[in-house]
């Protein structure tokens, strides 16, 4: 059984996807809805390999600490490691979570994927 903040997070995204003709949200809502055991795990080396500098990153799953981040980045994510936040704000990369670059981001616009 899911917990009541992930599936609050999945119909916001829905709703989200319609009313504003993003299907980004509606991808990223499709990804959570899985199994949890098969949600997305992605360390921080991976994220820096393919992301660029002040970008928006996405990750529907969790971010674990392997790595370091050498761009200043946003990264949006489910679940985050203990290892992993402190890295993120070491490195003067913000951690947020998918709601809140849902709520400031709406249209989805300029945003990657990562996972």
């Amino acid at each position: 059984m899911k917990n009541q903040q992930l599936e609050s997070l999945i119909v916001e995204l829905k709703k989200a996807s319609i009313s504003h003709e993003a299907n980004i949200w509606k991808r990223i809502a499709t990804e959570l809805e899985g199994p949890t055991s098969r949600m997305r795990v992605v360390n921080l080396s991976k994220i820096d390999c393919y992301s660029k500098d002040n970008e928006v990153v996405i990750v529907p799953g969790k971010v674990l600490s392997m790595g370091n981040l050498s761009k200043k980045i946003t990264i949006a994510a489910y679940k985050y490691s203990k290892g992993a936040m402190s890295k993120i704000r070491e490195s003067g990369s913000k951690a947020v979570s998918i709601y809140d670059i849902l709520k400031n981001n709406p249209k989805g616009a300029k945003v990657r994927i990562i996972g």
